[in-house]
């Protein structure tokens, strides 16, 4: 990282640290877990949360039967798909409690291949979770996955990532994660480019928004946000790594779209499966407090150490 993204960084966590400050007194009950790594299993950590005190869950739960981190506590080494969902299914039940009426959850989960057969393990759990509100599934294109030298269907370079919502009215700030509008820029697949802006009858297609003269009046400047176009479903974003992590970690980049979306300035985020603690850093260095659960003391401990360095108190 350049100098002067390292400076910027460091602005911006002191912001948030300042705010942090200014927000004053947090929930009591919730004070013993607030901004800490809890080592244990994710379940069991979960019944212990004080009720309503989560804005949103941000994480990436081990995958099925993908990596055996020796610990008898660990989910992804279940016997079958069924066993992995269920118990899955059982952690998210068991948080359910702690968020709040308006929070959200968001789960990145890649998918398992078993004697050539794809076991679509994505679905099978959000379908599962159907105590749960699904509100979206997105996919995370990698640019930069692994090559692969399967020669019999095309090489895998994304994962899902599902937004569940407690309630059917939850927080959602679709302004702070806008994309820039493509219509009128180079990227542009709109037949005619930029030649339809500003002419009378410029819409490109007969009949498209036929019942807003401003755009059949050249007008389509007044159709888009300024901050830009909502945001899509689609998200390119590059494998991330962490040194001391022995596994590729989920970007940051990934991890601050989540938490701006779907988590207020002051409130908490949660990660059950922190591993290495991503969460936790976006989560600071946006100004949001965090929670982090992971059953692996080793992992707890390299998160600590993690997040300690961009410490700015």
């Amino acid at each position: 990282m350049s100098s002067k993204k390292c400076r910027g960084k460091n602005v911006e966590a002191k912001v948030a640290s300042t705010f942090l400050k200014a927000k004053g007194a947090v929930n009591k009950e919730l004070k013993q877990y607030l901004d800490r790594f809890h080592c244990g299993s994710a379940e069991k950590l979960a019944q212990k949360l004080p009720p309503d005190s989560i804005d949103t869950i941000v994480t990436s739960p081990p995958y099925f039967q993908q990596r055996d981190y020796g610990n008898p506590k660990q989910i992804g080494q279940e016997p079958t798909p069924e066993e992995y969902v269920a118990s899955l299914v059982r952690v998210f039940t068991a948080l359910k409690p702690a968020v709040k009426e308006s929070g959200s959850i968001w789960i990145v989960l890649g998918d398992k291949y078993e004697k050539n057969r794809l076991l679509g393990m994505p679905w099978r759990f959000a379908l599962a979770l159907d105590d749960w509100i699904l509100r979206s599934d997105c996919i995370w294109h990698k640019p930069n996955a692994m090559p692969s030298s399967v020669k019999t269907r095309p090489t895998t370079d994304h994962e899902y990532v599902f937004l569940f919502s407690k309630s059917a009215q939850y927080y959602y700030d679709a302004d702070a994660i806008r994309e820039p509008h493509v219509t009128f820029s180079e990227n542009s697949k709109m037949r005619g480019g930029r030649n339809h802006f500003g002419k009378r009858g410029g819409t490109p297609e007969q009949g498209k928004n036929s019942g807003d003269l401003n755009l059949h009046d050249g007008r389509w400047d007044q159709a888009f946000h300024p901050l830009g176009r909502n945001k899509r479903t689609v998200w390119s974003i590059a494998l991330s790594k962490f040194r001391e992590a022995h596994f590729a970690v989920f970007p940051e980049q990934l991890v601050e779209t989540c938490v701006l979306a779907t988590c207020p300035l002051g409130g908490v985020v949660l990660d059950p499966f922190s591993g290495a603690g991503t969460t936790a850093v976006v989560a600071k260095r946006l100004g949001r407090h965090f929670v982090g659960f992971d059953c692996s003391a080793e992992y707890c401990q390299i998160a600590r150490k993690r997040l300690n360095a961009i410490d700015v108190d």
